[in-house]
């Protein structure tokens, strides 16, 4: 599954991967409904960076479709909040 880190390029992910970066959007989720600066920053920093460890990154020049988009580290919790859907950032 590819995944976009905005600004940082694709990375490549299992479906296994799945289950545990939905907690982590969950978490996110959960910041941005609280309005809670601190957390969310925290939520956005564990979820970005479960995905640059777990994913194989692309090569720059690679334009795979991606299955979805996450923001950029320094992401606003209402630029954040205008790309959530219905379940998340991370669908499934």
């Amino acid at each position: 599954m590819i995944v976009r880190i905005m600004g940082e390029g694709q990375v490549d992910l299992t479906d296994a991967d799945l289950d545990l970066l939905n907690s982590f959007d969950a978490a996110l989720e959960e910041a941005i409904e609280s309005g809670d600066e601190d957390r969310f920053r925290k939520a956005l920093h564990d979820l970005l960076e479960r995905v640059r460890e777990d994913g194989r990154p692309l090569p720059p020049d690679s334009l795979e479709p991606s299955e979805f988009i996450l923001p950029h580290a320094e992401a606003g919790m209402d630029e954040v909040r205008k790309m959530l859907q219905d379940d998340g950032l991370i669908p499934g």
